[in-house]
């Protein structure tokens, strides 16, 4: 077992936040809905696409760069928001350009939806499901995820602003661990 690091902790299992595991369903349900749903040479494919793995990839860098910078950490989980948020637009855009409905915040279909997601973050259990929906559907529940996740970013986001306001960062750890090791060194003299 790998003893305690009192400079750089050990990094965070990134896979066991729940903004991580629904930013991989996002992904996945994007991946899957771009190559099947819009037409090929479509910009928006790769827009969408590079929006879904940015939102992923940034979580999960963060967590591990968290483990030297906190700043670092805020900044790209920040980025992973931002991304979320250019995907949900362009879900949106879909929806609205095509006439499609958007469900609305007090529908059924928004209310199953949150039943749903408050019980899986699991990716396969939501491409079992939209495999078999239409494309209106299946932006509607990416919608869904996308603001949950959203929600669940912006808690993470306050989680590691407490948590640097009461550590610091990693200059002030490096000064205070350099001062206690001379006060020790002139306390042996």
């Amino acid at each position: 077992m790998e003893k305690q690091r009192k400079l750089i902790p050990v990094s965070k299992d990134y896979k066991a936040l729940w903004c991580y595991q629904k930013a991989e369903a996002i992904f996945d349900i994007t991946y899957f809905f771009v190559h099947n749903y819009l037409r090929r040479g479509d910009r928006t494919i790769d827009q969408m696409q590079q929006a879904a793995r940015s939102g992923k990839q940034n979580i999960s860098e963060g967590c591990i760069d968290g483990a030297a910078s906190s700043e670092m950490e805020i900044k790209l989980t920040v980025v992973a928001k931002g991304s979320l948020t250019e995907l949900y637009d362009d879900y949106m855009d879909y929806l609205r350009t095509r006439g499609h409905r958007i469900w609305e915040n007090d529908s059924v279909e928004v209310k199953k939806m949150r039943e749903l997601a408050k019980n899986h973050n699991d990716s396969v259990f939501y491409m079992e499901i939209v495999r078999s929906r239409p494309p209106e559907t299946i932006a509607n529940i990416a919608i869904c995820l996308l603001k949950q996740t959203d929600y669940l970013l912006a808690k993470y986001l306050d989680k590691l602003e407490k948590t640097f306001l009461r550590d610091g960062g990693m200059r002030e750890k490096m000064t205070a661990m350099r001062l206690e090791e001379r006060r020790r060194q002139r306390d042996k003299q």
